[in-house]
């Protein structure tokens, strides 16, 4: 791939790409966009007395940037990619536990494009768009969960259920050639992606479902929704 989107010029020097200068600024419209689609589906899905406010814009954006600070801090790096990080998807999936799935997979989708900005390397737009947009988008499949009992813990877990899906077939895909002699691709990439978002949800849903925590989540969700 070599036009004005990406030039073969990667850093993995294995036939990776990385996107060029027009390239990015046509990934940040797109995130652009897709928190201001995500910003009107609030406002269309609200009635009058719960329309979308300043505040809940802020609540957003605030999660987003945690969200995103949160993902630079690794306690753990996987060799090829993924890491175990200080609770970044708790806050993604804040987003859709607060506002509802649409909301939440349309930011969720954004900040996997953020993710994708960050280090613009990548094979192929079919396994970029696996790893980034809709391995990420699935933390808004939360928001499916948003009125349920537990629905934090639940939605969680699928949303990084989700994710861990679109990455394991990304591996089956694109990374097979990684798989060691004698095991499968496909457990090979299962086990990979495994072993680090299993990690960081495990350590997510113990802190969440503290007394404590669980009932201040509960608050600040009534806070993030009020007009």
């Amino acid at each position: 791939m070599n036009n004005f989107f990406a030039t073969p010029e990667g850093a993995w020097g294995d036939g990776s790409v990385h996107l060029t200068t027009t390239g990015i600024i046509l990934v940040v419209i797109v995130i652009a966009l897709l928190l201001v689609a995500a910003a009107l589906l609030r406002r269309r899905a609200a009635s009058k007395k719960t329309a979308l406010t300043t505040k809940q814009l802020v609540y957003s954006a605030m999660a987003i940037a945690i969200a995103f600070v949160c993902s630079m801090i690794k306690p753990f790096e996987m060799p090829m990619g993924g890491s175990v990080t200080l609770l970044s998807m708790l806050f993604i999936v804040l987003i859709a536990y607060w506002y509802g799935p649409y909301v939440g997979i349309m930011t969720a989708v954004a900040f996997g494009l953020i993710q994708f900005v960050t280090e613009p390397i990548f094979y192929t737009i079919p396994q970029m768009l696996l790893d980034y947009p809709l391995a990420f988008g699935a933390l808004g499949l939360a928001g499916f969960f948003n009125k349920k009992k537990w629905g934090l813990q639940i939605g969680y877990l699928v949303g990084v259920a989700g994710r861990f899906v679109f990455s394991t077939i990304s591996g089956v895909i694109f990374f097979a050639s990684y798989a060691p002699e004698n095991m499968s691709p496909l457990a090979y990439s299962a086990a990979y992606q495994a072993s680090y978002l299993g990690a960081e949800a495990i350590i997510t849903l113990i802190i969440i479902s503290l007394p404590p925590v669980a009932n201040a989540m509960v608050r600040v969700k009534k806070q993030a929704v009020e007009s």
